[in-house]
């Protein structure tokens, strides 16, 4: 009975500790938000979150008001749905709310990157120098001259000439633009190793495609790598294409190519003078890939595919690119030289900017998050936050598709964004009162997007390029416009469950 007691108290402690990590202990404190746990110790509503975050956030919105906290995983999170309430959320110092946290553990959990102390200001330095001004300039070029070589290298061919060509138009932008980012960000074959321009050009195309096709298989498993819920196999295709991306992207072979972005550059010679190992540098870079290009190629598709389902967008968009083109005193024609498609250019098309901007309204779904470091209080209503959990909007739901802020906001209208006389709109009302954040494709404060301004001219080139060259039309003008893929929610653009056909031909 003496051995017994002991062992029948460290089986109760442990009890007792294993309930209170699954939370069954958790109770709302006074003046913090509705606490809604679910039925499955520690899991919570996971499985209801991961199916629809959207039906699951209306719900929970319904059933709790506007900022509630729910368990998910482990973690206690307390969404933000109240649009004048994310001040607070989005204003915040980072030793209250920190993303960095959440960031670190998502790039360890699905690129295999673990981050330093003070790596932050390594990304914030270089995008303020290379992604802004003078430095975005040159990157944009570089992607035009890429974009040129995906879309234009058979320009010309007698072949080629007016004749139709079919794909599914996903897979073709998705491949063009991420293949022109990927050799704008991280260099090109050099002419020399191929003893021509033309041969490293065409080495250039093919091993962008393989990468791609790569890529693709990657990408699909994102958001179950996130969730941490592969399956064995799954695990296994996983780790089989980090290595592979690891090798590509290895420091050792980026310093044989031409033309590598300064803003690549940049950041990796900062992580190394960090005496960062080689090994995770390079892991660092496939974070970048993925960051810069995963959700650009689908935007150009949505895009694309918006304009052609409603003909007087495509018209007012047309006329626009084809009047900047003849400004510039470019044309295309037979024989003649690529359209130079210049960042002065892109500044000159504002119904263009209210189309990219009402695609990304109905299309990206981000979810933002913090870590909550210290117990706070939230801005609008003010309810008290738990060191520990984690704070969260979703303005797909909260803002994005708001009837009052954005009325008929399931409705693709290229010129939401345009007040009468043809400057940007940004006066959002609710309530009767002015929405500041009244879209937030990039997110916002210290988590917003630094690239925002370059994949908006990576989607604007791609664009551009396709209306003054292309014909356009989709294979089954009447087919209804694709339903999305609902595991993507949470993880930026939103991507179909199938592709859409259409052909394409030059239009001289």
């Amino acid at each position: 009975m003496e051995l017994l007691l002991p062992i029948l108290l460290g089986f109760l402690a442990c009890l007792v500790g294993g309930l209170y990590l699954v939370g069954v202990f958790r109770q709302r404190r006074p003046g913090e938000p509705p606490l809604d746990k679910g039925l499955i110790p520690w899991l919570g509503h996971v499985l209801e979150f991961r199916r629809n975050t959207l039906k699951f956030l209306e719900r929970m919105e319904k059933k709790h008001g506007d900022i509630f906290t729910v368990q998910l995983g482990g973690f206690y999170i307390t969404f933000v749905q109240d649009p004048f309430s994310f001040g607070g959320f989005i204003k915040e110092s980072r030793d209250k709310l920190d993303v960095r946290k959440v960031a670190l553990h998502l790039a360890h959990r699905v690129f295999g990157y673990k981050g330093v102390e003070g790596e932050h200001s390594i990304l914030r330095i270089s995008s303020n120098k290379h992604l802004k001004g003078e430095g975005l300039q040159e990157l944009t070029q570089s992607f035009m001259t890429n974009l040129q070589n995906m879309m234009l290298h058979n320009i010309g061919s007698a072949a080629e000439d007016r004749t139709w060509k079919e794909d599914g138009l996903f897979r073709y932008s998705y491949n063009v633009v991420f293949r022109a980012g990927y050799l704008a960000l991280f260099g090109n074959v050099p002419p020399k190793s191929e003893q021509s321009e033309e041969k490293a050009k065409e080495k250039d195309r093919a091993e962008s495609e393989a990468l791609f096709h790569e890529f693709r298989k990657y990408d699909q498993l994102f958001p179950r790598l996130a969730y941490g819920v592969l399956p064995p196999m799954e695990k296994l295709a996983a780790e089989r294409l980090k290595a592979y991306f690891w090798d590509v992207l290895s420091i050792l072979k980026m310093k044989t190519k031409d033309n590598i972005s300064g803003w690549v550059w940049d950041i990796q010679q900062g992580k190394e003078e960090t005496g960062m190992d080689m090994s995770m540098i390079t892991r660092y870079m496939f974070v970048l890939l993925w960051a810069s290009q995963g959700n650009t190629g689908p935007s150009s598709f949505w895009l694309l595919l918006f304009l052609m389902k409603h003909p007087e967008a495509m018209k007012a968009v047309k006329e626009e690119v084809d009047k900047v083109l003849k400004e510039s005193g470019q044309e295309v024609r037979p024989g003649g030289p690529l359209v130079n498609l210049t960042r002065e250019m892109l500044l000159k098309t504002p119904i263009l900017d209210s189309a990219v901007e009402e695609t990304l309204r109905l299309t990206a779904a981000p979810l933002l998050t913090r870590a909550v470091i210290k117990d706070k209080m939230a801005d609008g209503r003010e309810y008290l936050l738990r060191k520990g959990d984690r704070i969260a909007i979703f303005p797909f739901s909260s803002v994005h598709h708001d009837p009052e802020i954005h009325p008929e906001p399931h409705s693709f209208k290229y010129d939401r964004f345009l007040n009468p006389d043809g400057t940007k709109k940004t006066d959002f009302y609710k309530a009767g009162k002015k929405v500041k954040y009244y879209t937030m494709p990039w997110g916002s404060g210290v988590s917003m997007c630094p690239g925002r301004f370059f994949a908006t001219n990576e989607l604007k080139q791609f664009v551009f390029l396709m209306l003054v060259y292309f014909e356009l039309e989709l294979m089954n003008p009447d087919e209804k416009i694709p339903e999305t893929d609902l595991s993507r929610y949470g993880f930026g653009t939103m991507q179909p469950v199938r592709d859409v056909q259409f052909r394409f031909r030059l239009r001289y």
